[in-house]
């Protein structure tokens, strides 16, 4: 009989995935590099490493109170997993999605979970996004190889008064990218209130050096 390694294929496709998105540089080497595995990346890298941080971060935002009316823009939607977890509980949610793949946009369309779907690099112009969102999401994209705490000033711009934010970032991310740093910023200048944060695991299996790996999903309102 085979010794079990506690290992499968999905698995080892998942971290390979992983390790790889982590030395991503520029937005070009994202548009390439998810362009070879959008269709396969629910099953490689979400089944295949338990990766549990789509959920987590979808759970937090549901259980705020006093959200705003209005539609909620997902961040780095990707292949739309925070959506799936936000439409189970909230059929009438309407959402739009943003990501820098148009290959991982277009396995997310075919899961009809969102309202506009939007191929953006958010660390350039963002002023064809809409503006007005009653909440800004995000799982995955605030983390090695992604995005910076840069971006979170132009996106504010794009929540209404009294918005929420509710993003995940990644925990050794948030501390080399001064996280802290900008949010401080923007506490001080009255532009957010003072963000709350939630510890939550990123993987629920064996994700290689990177099975410990924590985020912390940061929460906090736009001030009007």
């Amino acid at each position: 009989m085979q010794k079990d390694t506690g290992k499968n294929a999905s698995g080892d496709a998942g971290t390979d995935l992983l390790d790889g998105a982590y030395a991503l540089k520029t937005p070009e080497d994202n548009r390439a590099y998810y362009q070879r595995f959008a269709a396969n990346y629910d099953q490689d890298f979400a089944a295949g490493l338990g990766y549990i941080y789509p959920k987590a971060v979808a759970d937090a935002f549901l259980d705020l109170t006093d959200l705003p009316k209005g539609p909620v823009c997902d961040i780095g939607c990707g292949t739309g997993l925070v959506a799936r977890h936000l439409k189970a509980k909230r059929t009438d949610m309407e959402i739009d999605g943003v990501d820098i793949s148009p290959d991982m946009l277009a396995v997310a369309a075919d899961k009809s979970l969102y309202q506009n779907l939007y191929e953006v690099d958010l660390t350039g112009d963002i002023t064809s996004l809409p503006t007005g969102y009653a909440a800004i999401i995000s799982a995955g994209t605030f983390t090695h190889g992604h995005l910076g705490p840069e971006p979170l000033r132009h996106l504010i711009r794009h929540c209404q008064a009294g918005g929420v934010f509710c993003i995940g970032v990644n925990q050794q991310h948030y501390q080399t990218h001064d996280f802290a740093l900008c949010l401080g910023t923007l506490v001080a200048e009255n532009v957010i209130t003072s963000p709350d944060l939630l510890e939550t695991a990123i993987y629920a299996r064996k994700a290689g050096k990177h099975s410990g790996d924590l985020a912390l999903i940061c929460q906090f309102r736009v001030v009007g």
